[in-house]
């Protein structure tokens, strides 16, 4: 027993019976607020702490599977692809849209984690939130910062662009489908896109490719926050 929960199958297995869950919930309620991330967020955490097995064993698999999310990403680039028509007219607004939202991301963060007086440190791992998660592990690593709160405020963020994304986007009238779509992806990075995908197919693509951009943005500004 002792050496199936050392091996990689384990946190494999366990990560995807748990989102397995979090999907036949979530088509039971019909409802965005069961999110199947969060759902398998919480049945995993449940079930290590029930059965006292330690995140160093689940780990063993979980790495393998944020390794997968960086392929993973790339597929997004299909539905990009199919609406380049699109991209190619709005070139500038996406751009632009994805340089306003990292900074206002980043600025905020950096606010905030001064207000509530956290340390370097924890301000660092922070930072790269609305970025997905490969580039902000990079990103949080490369400045002393400490990928597991990184990667936990990575997934918080998408969740939470994931569920309410659809009503802010509603909320503010916002009607324009390329302007939902980098506006979800600039601020919850994968997690959003699936939601704006669902949207439409526009909205999709403009979000998937504002991950790329936002990542690049994002990089290249934390080159000097850490300064200040």
């Amino acid at each position: 027993m002792s050496e199936w929960l050392s091996s990689p199958f384990f946190g494999i297995s366990l990560s995807i019976a748990a989102y397995a869950i979090g999907v036949l919930i979530q088509s039971k309620l019909n409802t965005p607020f069961a999110n199947p991330l969060l759902i398998a967020i919480m049945l995993v955490i449940a079930f290590l702490n029930i059965f006292s097995i330690s995140y160093e064993d689940f780990n063993m698999g979980g790495q393998i599977i944020t390794m997968l999310l960086i392929p993973a990403t790339v597929v997004l680039s299909i539905s990009v692809y199919n609406q380049l028509d699109i991209l190619k007219k709005n070139w500038l607004p996406v751009i632009v849209g994805c340089l306003a939202g990292s900074i206002a991301s980043i600025i905020s963060v950096w606010l905030l984690c001064r207000v509530f007086g956290l340390d370097d440190k924890m301000t660092i791992s922070i930072l790269p939130k609305s970025v997905t998660t490969p580039i902000a592990v990079g990103s949080s690593e490369q400045y002393g910062g400490i990928a597991s709160v990184t990667v936990t405020s990575v997934i918080i963020t998408g969740i939470f662009g994931t569920v309410f994304s659809p009503q802010l986007i509603r909320l503010f009238n916002v009607k324009n489908a390329v302007a939902a779509g980098v506006a979800i992806g600039t601020c919850s990075h994968v997690g959003g896109t699936t939601r704006a995908i669902e949207l439409g197919e526009t909205q999709g693509a403009m979000s998937s490719i504002s991950i790329g951009i936002t990542g690049l943005i994002s990089t290249f500004i934390m080159m000097f926050i850490k300064f200040l």
